[in-house]
């Protein structure tokens, strides 16, 4: 229930339509292959506004388009459709896509389901029930795929202000309550953090992809992602930082697939990126190793939210320098 609670406020649909690269990529996925989508039945899980789904109707001439929204933001959005003159051809549906009922088969899921982490909300559960049920069998998922992508990073400023703030505050020491900060101000990640690509310490690594037309429910109860970075620049590591890449693959074999990542090194999105600051700070040399690994679990009781445990070792040569463990609430 807190989902939809938590997407029915005007302000982030107002962030979401705000960010260009997001919503262009939708419509670039859309356009490209419109000549294939005419005449077919789509499904928008998640429709928000109704954004994705007018796009569709108005570039690809679909058949039908069946817009589910679980937030009250479907009053606004049936309102929204019926004013642009669409109300035949989306047929916008008030309820958890798990309780809908469709008359038909579709050959396209497209949602935009993506959030901190790649997976909280969990709302790509909605989209593989969903697929289970009503996509047919040569049917397309938009995205398509999804990747997870992490490097070591230094954050000195981010540090600083959540943990050495507590030294000195108008000439009185409060750091007794440094172990405290740490524990309360550091066990969740910065969700709308700005990643300096200086400030990486090494490449990114993959942690993980998803294949929308496979990927299944159990999987993603846990993930367990291995990682061994190489330490490019001598530097200070505070934590690591997160983003995701998704790709809408084209009907055409001959087509070209569509890509948002929402990474430092491209344009900025309302995701921006995922920081994660470690209790201490690790001075690592270059060449150093950074090998270990990252385990994703579902909160058991929260089923939309996350936790991520974060276990590695620091290798300097043939030697082990320091070994570290720490687990990030997402967000409970």
């Amino acid at each position: 229930m807190q989902y939809g609670r938590t997407r029915s406020t005007l302000k982030l649909h107002h962030e979401m339509l705000s960010d260009r690269p997001r919503t262009l990529a939708y419509m670039r996925a859309i356009m490209s292959n419109s000549m294939f989508l005419t005449g077919k039945v789509i499904l928008d899980v998640g429709c928000g506004t109704g954004i994705i789904s007018m796009m569709c109707a108005r570039h690809a001439d679909p058949k039908m388009i069946y817009a589910v929204e679980a937030s009250d933001i479907a009053v606004y959005a049936r309102e929204v459709i019926e004013q642009n003159k669409m109300s035949e051809q989306i047929k916008l549906l008030h309820g958890y896509a798990e309780n809908i009922e469709l008359p038909e088969k579709v050959h396209l899921i497209i949602s935009e389901w993506m959030g901190t982490m790649l997976l909280f909300e969990m709302m790509i559960e909605s989209v593989i029930l969903m697929r289970d049920r009503y996509l047919q069998e040569d049917g397309v998922l938009w995205p398509s795929t999804a990747s997870l992508f992490l490097v070591p990073c230094s954050a000195h400023d981010q540090y600083t202000s959540k943990v050495d703030f507590w030294d000195n505050q108008f000439g009185f020491d409060f750091s007794c309550l440094k172990p405290v900060a740490k524990e309360d101000l550091l066990c969740k990640p910065l969700h709308d953090y700005i990643l300096p690509q200086d400030d990486c310490l090494s490449e990114e690594v993959k942690l993980f992809q998803l294949d929308m037309k496979t990927v299944t429910v159990q999987y993603l109860e846990e993930i367990i992602s291995h990682f061994n970075f190489c330490i490019r620049k001598a530097g200070t590591l505070h934590g690591f930082c997160a983003w995701f890449e998704v790709g809408f693959d084209p009907y055409s074999p001959n087509g070209e697939q569509v890509l948002l990542n929402t990474g430092p090194s491209h344009e900025l999105t309302h995701w921006k990126q995922d920081l994660f600051l470690l209790d201490e700070p690790v001075h690592v040399k270059e060449d150093d190793q950074i090998v270990g690994s990252v385990v994703l679990t579902r909160n058991p009781d929260y089923r939309r939210h996350l936790r991520a445990e974060y276990q590695f070792t620091v290798i300097s040569g043939d030697k082990t320098v320091s070994e570290h463990r720490k687990k990030f609430f997402i967000w409970r």
